[in-house]
């Protein structure tokens, strides 16, 4: 027999992510954290590989990032604009980066394995949300491999496939967007 869970159902149709800006301190302690961790890494996964792993960025290091990755989108030649969007791109109470951590295997290719990472950050994000958190999945400057490699701790093969930001949801509703014509955009043969 087909089982059918409503609920989630419903979660999916009326998700929406909350921006940065909205979310309020304090984010889930290490245990909720890893109670969401657990959850994010329940994605597919060719070959069982887990080729993707969690850098948890609290608000110390988020403090002593801020300054650094305004510094790069300075020396990147940003504009005054970009760098000082770039010193608040860490204002959120915690960051989860999910860094794709491809490994070598015959049969399962590099791009399929970096799509499991990004599963896991859509994974993290639905996680947060329906643990009552806001949640948003950003990229940005910081997740450029030099600054990622140099201030993130990832090797030379690794890439950031997302910042999952979380916090407490703030006072006001996040307002519905626009969402794609899924008719425009799907074909049967």
């Amino acid at each position: 027999m087909q089982h059918i869970d409503p609920q989630t159902l419903y979660f999916m149709r009326h998700r929406r992510s909350h921006p940065p800006r909205t979310l309020l301190a304090p984010g889930p302690d290490r245990h909720e954290l890893m109670n969401l961790l657990t959850l994010a890494a329940r994605v597919p996964d060719h070959g069982k590989l887990g080729p993707w792993r969690f850098v948890v960025l609290e608000r110390a290091a988020l403090d002593r990032l801020a300054p650094a990755l305004a510094d790069h989108v300075a020396a990147a030649g940003g504009d005054a604009a970009a760098v000082e969007k770039a010193r608040s791109a860490f204002d959120s109470p915690l960051i989860v980066a999910v860094v794709s951590s491809p490994v070598d295997h015959p049969k399962v290719p590099e791009w399929e394995q970096f799509l499991s990472a990004g599963a896991v950050c859509l994974s993290l994000l639905n996680a947060a949300l329906a643990a009552g958190y806001g949640a948003a999945w950003l990229s940005g400057p910081a997740t450029d491999p030099a600054f990622a490699t140099a201030h993130l701790g990832l090797s030379p093969r690794e890439r950031v496939a997302g910042l999952v930001h979380i916090g407490r949801r703030g006072p006001a509703d996040v307002p519905e967007r626009p969402r794609p014509d899924v008719d425009e955009r799907t074909s049967f043969l």
